[in-house]
């Protein structure tokens, strides 16, 4: 069976460690809800909008998930600053946890969520 996809947005919308793209991951329970789109390295990357510290969304204004060095994906509320290539918390309260990466797939200038699949390990 194929995956299903959800369009998020246009690729052109996500630049190198600039403004993310805000979206709702469709489903139900743990994995459905506010999610989040960033390109860093020419790769897209997806995640559920929640700190792996405290699950409050990462974002001080919608679409602002990077730090000032436009490296490190970084949570506005405690400070948990995350590689935005796996999630993976390098500084902060929770240093070594993950943020829930989804799947996504970038096709003729858009990008898509895959919805059957979990999420990603890293």
């Amino acid at each position: 069976m194929a995956a299903e996809k959800h369009l998020i947005c246009r690729a052109d919308a996500l630049q190198d460690g600039g403004d993310g793209v805000r979206f709702t991951a469709p489903g139900t329970g743990y994995l459905a809800g506010p999610a989040f789109v960033v390109r860093y390295g020419g790769r897209v990357y997806a995640y559920l909008n929640r700190c792996a510290h405290v699950p409050v969304e990462l974002d001080w204004m919608e679409g602002k998930f990077f730090d000032l060095t436009q490296h490190l994906l970084m949570c506005a509320v405690h400070g948990a600053h995350y590689d935005p290539r796996n999630g993976r918390c390098v500084m902060g309260p929770c240093k070594g946890a993950s943020l829930h990466a989804l799947k996504v797939v970038e096709e003729d200038g858009l990008v898509y969520l895959l919805s059957d699949v979990g999420p990603v390990s890293t």
